[in-house]
């Protein structure tokens, strides 16, 4: 009897302990809920259902000035980011802008001022008023990810990426 006490016990804890490791705070604690943002170590590893003729506007980019990779692809404007269907799985802004001093413009996950004050308050993990920037790109795109300026000069923009970079 004992012993079914304690093997109940064992599967108890072992179930508990197992649970479920997905967060709800964008994809998991690796990756992006989207497309962009997703980890890679090459181009070919970014968008691979969305190339061709009817894919993404613009080249798939691995950016490896970010840890872990960072897919993005190159574009014009803010409307070539999440301009195919199927590009965008959620409601998180994308933007359009160079990444430090390389002159290519690429798509990035928004963490900037409207973004934050956008969401609907029922959406909110955060309080808006009083929380940063780090607190959207975590409850949105990861708990990876931190809110830093893309650095592209008079182009820059704030966007979610991963953090210790």
């Amino acid at each position: 009897m004992f012993g079914r006490i304690l093997l109940c016990l064992s599967v108890a804890c072992t179930v508990v302990a197992c649970g479920d490791d997905d967060n709800d705070h964008g994809g998991g604690s690796d990756d992006s809920p989207e497309e962009t943002g997703q980890q890679c170590g090459v181009a070919d590893d970014c968008f691979i259902d969305l190339r061709g003729d009817d894919g993404i506007q613009g080249e798939a980019v691995c950016l490896d000035r970010v840890e872990g990779g960072y897919c993005t692809h190159t574009c014009a404007t803010d409307a070539d980011c999440c301009a195919v269907d199927g590009e965008c799985e959620t409601d998180l802004r994308q933007v359009c802008a160079p990444f430090e001093n390389t002159d290519m413009m690429m798509c990035f996950l928004s963490c900037e001022d409207e973004d934050l004050e956008a969401l609907p308050v029922e959406e909110r993990d955060y309080d808006a008023a009083t929380d940063d920037a780090n607190a959207y790109c975590y409850h949105h795109a990861s708990v990876d990810f931190i809110c830093r300026s893309t650095g592209g000069g008079a182009a820059n923009r704030k966007v979610c990426v991963p953090g210790g970079m």
